[in-house]
């Protein structure tokens, strides 16, 4: 049977469970391609871990170039992460006619257009189902699977960190700091959690999504993100009252004016199977024309499930290889003289509703002002309650939702109510998407 040689940059969490994987599974997937899959070459700082892992069937060397430039290597993984040396390697790999299989998703959200224009040039394959939600398929989904149909809308929960400690706040009142630190300790959140709790991780992967639901280039720059590390107990507490969960979400939806694009805190109702995805699973929720609303659910990280997805990528190259690069799949779903530059639209022309935390003090007139402001700005209210505030008692909290309106309008009202005498702190404003439509 013939063998396909592969090499492994970056042989961490991730490549170490493609390789075990791969081994493990070695013969199932050589019957499911008809050639065997090997890993040739592994490149790593940490030498003596990486010989650990792979044993001394497999060469390995601290020098990616090594790997890059040997003419028996037919495909390139690339887990090495960052956005510096690993574009290096990669264009310079697909320079050298190899082709590419990588879970990078900021390379590609942030430098993809390049890279799949070099690509495009060399006559490679450059494979990412790895890059955006762990092991669930859902790039193969977008790209193929739901290929008859005009995708509407896109929204996922699509990082796992967020989700735990969104999650844990909810079912154990922890404050946001304990939650965070409980991640930590766990491994699900980084020392630096900065991408993860601030929205930036799931930014690129929606970036990724959207380029191929719509046709567009990669435009992580024109995305709109707000993170968690501001969301407090008594916002998910009122949220659950009122029969919404809050969660972290990824959206991206076709409208008249062009695509949204964008990341933040989202009330969703209950009723919805997303709104009940806890700990770091991923969910994703795509609206086609067709089909309806379809649900992808799973883990959006590990090394096991990641490398499901790395090597089912290994698979469709290899399975690939022979065929005309004008007959493979597009990278980003469209040919890339189809793709069109449909503008991203601007947040303050996004339409949702939203739901508003108010503190006042309690005295005849505050809400008829509140109310009055609203009408002005063409803002209805769906749902309201009081709540009074314990330790102050002339302050109580007006929580309500409003409907459908645009955010140029809900950040016009929210200044002239900041500015009322009878308000004794900032307006809290979270987003809300009924995901019904």
């Amino acid at each position: 049977m013939k063998s396909i040689n592969v090499g492994l940059l970056g042989i961490g969490t991730v490549g170490g469970g493609t390789f075990t994987v791969l081994k493990r599974n070695q013969e199932e997937i050589a019957r499911r391609v008809g050639c065997n899959i090997v890993i040739q070459m592994v490149a790593d700082k940490d030498i003596e871990k990486a010989r650990h892992i792979v044993g001394s069937q497999t060469i390995v060397t601290q020098n990616a170039q090594e790997i890059v430039a040997n003419p028996d290597i037919e495909i390139i993984i690339e887990l090495i992460g960052g956005q510096t040396i690993a574009k290096e390697l990669i264009l310079q790999a697909i320079n050298n006619g190899k082709h590419i299989v990588t879970a990078n998703k900021a390379l590609l959200a942030n430098h993809g257009s390049e890279i799949f224009s070099a690509a495009q040039q060399k006559g490679v394959i450059v494979a990412f189902e790895a890059a955006v939600a762990g092991g669930i398929p859902i790039i193969k989904a977008l790209r193929e699977g739901l290929t008859a149909n005009r995708i509407e809308w896109i929204a996922g929960i699509i990082n796992g960190t967020s989700n735990y400690i969104l999650s844990e706040m909810r079912e154990k009142g922890l404050a946001f700091s304990t939650a965070l630190a409980t991640a930590q300790r766990l491994g699900y959140a980084e020392a630096d959690p900065t991408y993860d709790i601030e929205g930036i991780d799931a930014a690129h992967k929606i970036t990724i999504m959207a380029a191929i639901a719509f046709g567009i280039p990669v435009r992580f720059e024109k995305a709109y993100i707000e993170g968690i590390s501001q969301l407090n107990n008594e916002d998910i507490r009122n949220a659950e009252e009122l029969g919404y969960r809050i969660k972290l979400l990824g959206i991206t939806k076709r409208v008249e004016k062009g695509i949204e694009l964008r990341v933040h805190p989202t009330l969703i109702p209950i009723k919805r199977l997303i709104a009940n995805v806890e700990g770091v699973m991923n969910a994703i929720v795509v609206k086609g024309d067709a089909v309806g609303p379809t649900l992808y659910y799973g883990a959006g990280a590990g090394a096991e499930p990641t490398a499901s997805s790395v090597i089912a990528d290994l698979v469709d190259v290899a399975r690939q290889l022979t065929v005309d690069p004008k007959h493979r799949v597009p990278y980003l779903a469209f040919p890339p003289d189809s793709l069109s530059d449909t503008p991203i639209v601007s947040m303050e022309d996004v339409q949702t509703a939203y739901y508003l935390r108010l503190q006042v003090i309690d005295k005849p007139g505050v809400l008829a002002d509140i109310t009055r402001i609203l009408a002005d700005a063409d803002i209805s209210i769906s749902a309201m309650i009081q709540k009074e505030h314990a330790e102050e008692e002339d302050r109580v909290n007006i929580i309500m939702l409003t409907h459908t309106t645009q955010e140029k309008n809900i950040n016009r009202a929210i200044d002239k109510i900041e500015k009322l005498p009878s308000m004794t702190d900032k307006v809290v404003r979270i987003r809300l998407e009924e995901l019904n439509k």
